[in-house]
């Protein structure tokens, strides 16, 4: 069991954390959220001891071991890859090259031979005589294959690193996973891996993710930083969403008597826990959801932009047809006769076998750059807007304010400051906000800048690559929304399955010779591919 005490912990004026005390307990599996900046990898590093809190302590139980995911892909350059899996165990580890040296002594001694008896014991205790094997089976399960294990990690792309460092953190049975975006670089398939391993590790898992359909799967708790504190409730992230969102209401209808309002809140819990988690502690996690009073689910803090798009006029019959589109970038053919036909209306998510011929299909059909060959035709009465996934030509070397860069991109009857200031406050830049230098502003800000842009423009079209980067989980979620309920055509691209999942309803996979349009949501197209379970 891992026992925060009294952590409280400051930078200059800012108070981060204050009196945080929490049990995180065998079998369950943490979703640490909070708004960007809250905290959340700084309260984990606090929890692993690479950084100290001001005051109160982090207690573990005697001979228990934390294991975290490191985040450095080039830390391990030179060393073999399945030696770096097995230092994820660095007491195992160290026993293992010990003994290994004692054997390697051409004196060997009596007292060698007392030595290496002694830890042969320990390293059979520790699981050492599987260990190279269990080593292999989490990498295999993370889709390293086996050429590639007595590789040196400098032999390996960047994703692969990602699933080795995983697999590190993984390996030997720690009785505390700390995880700090698993899923970032990890494939559809390494994905579900990790959720069916969490969903059966029986030790603590605590997980910072911007992937609500993974914390959907593999969370029995979240543990909600806000206001300083960090308050943990049961259930995973849709039910902690849609309980504070109702929360929220509750508070702002004190005219509601409180006996409708408990009545309201069992029935949402009842729903919840019917339909609750795949995992194996679904059933544990049903009887507590049901203990659930109206005293326990608290209104957040958080606070969600509005995201709404509202296109000036119909698509009419047509929406976009691309003929025999082909096109080569830095000397590669990238596009390769592309046809394929979208119906007005249709909400279509972009699958391709290269992130650059994905983004170079979205920038021809937005008209940022024109193809080597081939047509690209869309209806008369179409009127499309685009986020690029790279957006800073619209940001370097601007000295506007937000103001005054968004007045850019307004129609004349929507120049006016007053305006602007409540447009920019519905996207969270409220105040001085609105006042800061549109070059200054970070990877987040700039997207609720872009998507701004966007809706100002009441196009009928919106082509988006990448619409999540940089975003929290408050942002992704209005993007989400916003998208779903869009009465317009949308053609984005997204590693986010919660959000092209509830979003698409058709698929467009292109290939390295084609293209090929699926009528089908996200889920049956995964499955259909095999690449999910059924």
């Amino acid at each position: 069991m891992l026992q925060v005490t009294d952590i409280s912990l400051r930078f200059g004026d800012r108070k981060l954390f204050e009196d945080v005390n929490i049990k995180f307990t065998p079998g369950n599996c943490y979703g640490l959220i909070g708004a960007n900046g809250a905290g959340k990898s700084t309260f984990l590093k606090i929890l692993s001891g690479e950084l100290e809190a001001q005051t109160g302590h982090v207690s573990m139980g005697n001979d228990e071991r934390l294991a975290v995911l490191k985040q450095d892909q080039f830390g391990y350059e030179d060393q073999r890859v399945l030696d770096v899996v097995m230092m994820g165990h660095a007491k195992l580890w160290d026993i293992m090259n010990e003994k290994n040296a004692i054997y390697m002594k051409p004196d060997f001694s009596d007292e060698d031979g007392m030595r290496a008896a002694e830890l042969e014991g320990e390293y059979g205790e520790m699981g050492g005589w599987t260990a190279e094997a269990d080593a292999e089976s989490l990498l295999h399960g993370l889709g390293i294959g086996a050429d590639l294990i007595d590789k040196n990690m400098s032999e390996l792309e960047n994703n692969q690193k990602v699933k080795v460092l995983l697999a590190q953190s993984l390996f030997g049975d720690p009785d505390v996973l700390l995880l700090d975006e698993p899923t970032n670089g990890l494939d559809i398939e390494a994905i579900q891996w990790l959720e069916e391993f969490l969903m059966n590790f029986s030790n603590t898992v605590i997980v910072v993710s911007h992937d609500r359909h993974f914390l959907n799967n593999v969370c029995t708790h979240i543990a909600d930083l806000d206001f300083s504190k960090i308050q943990v409730y049961v259930g995973n992230y849709d039910f902690w969403y849609q309980s504070s969102q109702l929360a929220q209401q509750m508070a702002q209808e004190q005219n509601k008597k409180k006996e409708e309002k408990i009545k309201e809140l069992k029935d949402f819990v009842a729903r919840f826990s019917a339909n609750a988690s795949k995992s194996k502690q679904a059933t544990s996690r049903k009887k507590t959801l049901e203990k659930i009073e109206l005293d326990d689910i608290k209104p957040s803090s958080r606070k969600y932009p509005f995201v709404h798009f509202t296109p000036e006029r119909e698509i009419g019959n047509d929406l976009l047809q691309v003929k025999n589109l082909s096109h080569t970038v830095d000397g590669q053919k990238v596009l390769d006769n592309v046809n394929f036909t979208l119906d007005p209306y249709d909400k279509t998510v972009l699958i391709s076998y290269s992130e650059i011929a994905r983004t170079t299909l979205l920038r021809i059909l937005a008209g940022e750059i024109k193809p080597d060959e081939g047509e690209v035709k869309w209806g008369v009465t179409t009127s499309h807007s685009y986020l690029p996934k790279d957006n800073s030509e619209f940001f370097e070397g601007v000295n506007l304010n937000l103001v005054d860069w968004l007045r850019q991109y307004a129609p004349p009857e929507e120049q006016t400051e007053t305006f602007l200031r409540g447009f920019l406050g519905r996207m969270l830049f409220s105040g001085e906000e609105a006042k800061k230098k549109a070059n200054v502003l970070s990877g987040g800000e700039k997207v609720r800048g872009m998507l701004s842009k966007m809706m100002l423009s009441k196009s009928n079209v919106l082509i988006l690559d990448e619409p999540t980067n940089h975003l929290d989980l408050e942002s992704i979620t209005s993007v989400n929304e916003g998208l779903k309920k869009f009465k317009g055509s949308i053609i984005f691209a997204s590693h986010d399955f919660e959000f092209i999942n509830t979003i698409a309803n058709k698929v467009l996979e292109l290939e390295k010779t084609g293209a090929i349009v699926k009528e089908s949501t996200y889920e049956e197209y995964l499955k259909d591919k095999g690449l999910i379970k059924s």
